[in-house]
């Protein structure tokens, strides 16, 4: 159940100047998403009413990019955009954002470069700001190493006191390993009167969100650390070396996530599946695949070493040979694959059909059955069942202005080395002689032979060489 005011405020408008990039830092991807969809699915979780984003760097294409995919990644909560046109500091990012803190009663405030960020930690962290009634509640980290960061200081219950930054702590707090992680919680009327009251601080003169948490305590009201012992929610991502190491361990989730649903990995370290992508179970995913985008695959799959899938779905019982490469594709039951077979987009593949090496699959509907077995090419055409092509067989579509539309009924079978100058019809139970080119539509159970006839000289060979 939504709660009617309460509200999520991404910070997405920093410029990224270590990731040395056109693009902004929010829209780089890990496992197939960009970092902000994996943060809006996780905002998403706590059911707000609204989410807010502070977009700066790169402003229009963050804003496009979202708006064009919302559906997509699955996000059906209103999302609002504010633009921080002063990029001067966490704080003045929030200030930027004041209309839409005004319309609820608390914000949960996320950093805009941590993809790794978990749902129920977000909804834990809900939980508690509510049971505690707090004015402002922080998440904390603890991790092995927290020269750098913000240390959050507490005393002996765990009340928060104080964060002190790095550089300002003393030996004995720079021994605390507990820092914060930039994300909060906020009572919406408390965080506006902090706001308010904060001063430029450092050299560069910045507004320091942190801030607010000693003033909103001073206030009198709560403020209350929440803690996770998984330091790689907090992990931001601000160069390449961070965007791989983040795509690293959320991929080491996604594969943990398969393989305790049953799915075999053989060599996990060496598989590469997105996030959202489906496999059911016991499919066997042997080391070098690589399942992006929209990907469904079924149960009991054979996957071998090197298959490529992007937004396809394959169906129960299928086999993919070394090598195959398969793109926006339907792959039905018990079908075969490679090993090296291509599927360009807009292929189907019909229960048992099977491609074999070195065949190309474009924009085809290979029917139930039908066997397609080694170097041709099958491209604009709709088979029927039970066909057998022959090696080498071509379906001829591009005229060098248009792409047409090869017909092969049910039953049909093809000899060696024969192409199909589309547009072209062969009717069920047709057969196709070796090396012909077909023209013409070859009627039902009809015999096409089209090559030019055998013609044997004598004596014309190779010269014999005598001694």
């Amino acid at each position: 159940m939504v709660a009617k005011n309460r509200s999520v405020l991404i910070l997405a408008a920093g410029k990224g100047t270590r990731m040395k990039s056109n693009l902004p830092k929010p829209l780089h991807a890990v496992c197939g998403y960009p970092i902000v969809a994996h943060i809006l699915k996780a905002a998403q979780a706590v059911n707000p009413a609204a989410i807010g984003i502070v977009i700066g760097h790169g402003a229009e294409i963050v804003k496009q990019t979202v708006l064009d995919n919302l559906s997509t990644w699955g996000i059906t909560t209103p999302v609002e955009f504010f633009e921080q046109t002063e990029l001067a500091g966490s704080g003045s990012a929030v200030k930027a954002a004041l209309p839409f803190l005004q319309k609820h009663d608390d914000v949960m405030i996320l950093n805009g470069d941590v993809p790794l960020l978990q749902a129920d930690t977000l909804q834990a962290m809900q939980q508690a700001f509510n049971d505690a009634k707090a004015g402002t509640l922080v998440l904390s980290v603890k991790v092995p190493n927290p020269a750098g960061y913000g240390r959050i200081v507490c005393d002996a219950d765990h009340h928060f006191k104080a964060i002190v930054e790095d550089a300002d702590a003393d030996a004995e707090t720079k021994k605390i390993c507990e820092i914060n992680s930039g994300m909060y919680v906020f009572d919406s009327k408390a965080l506006q009167a902090a706001l308010s009251k904060l001063t430029p601080q450092g050299p560069k003169n910045e507004y320091y969100l942190t801030d607010t948490l000693a003033l909103i305590k001073q206030a009198g009201l709560p403020a209350v650390v929440f803690t996770t012992q998984d330091y790689t929610q907090a992990l931001g991502v601000n160069s390449r070396v961070e965007l791989a190491q983040a795509a690293q361990i959320m991929r080491a989730r996604i594969n943990q996530y398969h393989m305790d649903n049953g799915v075999t990995l053989i060599n996990p370290q060496d598989t590469y599946i997105d996030a959202g992508v489906e496999i059911g179970a016991d499919t066997v995913i042997a080391s070098g695949c690589y399942l992006l985008g929209n990907t469904k695959i079924g149960q009991n799959c054979t996957l071998e070493s090197s298959v490529y899938i992007h937004s396809s779905t394959i169906h129960n019982d299928v086999t993919l040979k070394l090598g195959t490469y398969v793109e926006e594709s339907e792959v039905y039951e018990n079908c075969q694959l490679g090993p090296y077979a291509h599927l360009r987009p807009k292929s189907v593949l019909k229960k048992g059909a099977k491609v074999g090496n070195f065949s190309e699959i474009k924009k085809a509907v290979i029917g139930e059955g039908s066997k397609v077995n080694h170097l041709s090419y099958i491209g604009d055409t709709q088979m029927g069942a039970g066909v057998n092509v022959g090696a080498g067989t071509i379906t001829c579509n591009y005229d060098g202005k248009n792409k047409h539309q090869t017909v092969i009924e049910d039953h049909v079978f093809i000899g060696s080395n024969v192409n199909f100058v589309a547009p072209v019809t062969v009717r069920e139970y047709a057969k196709i002689g070796a090396g012909s080119t077909i023209t013409k539509e070859v009627a039902a159970q009809g015999l096409a032979i089209a090559r030019s006839r055998q013609v044997v000289l004598e004596n014309k060979g190779v010269k014999k060489e005598h001694d």
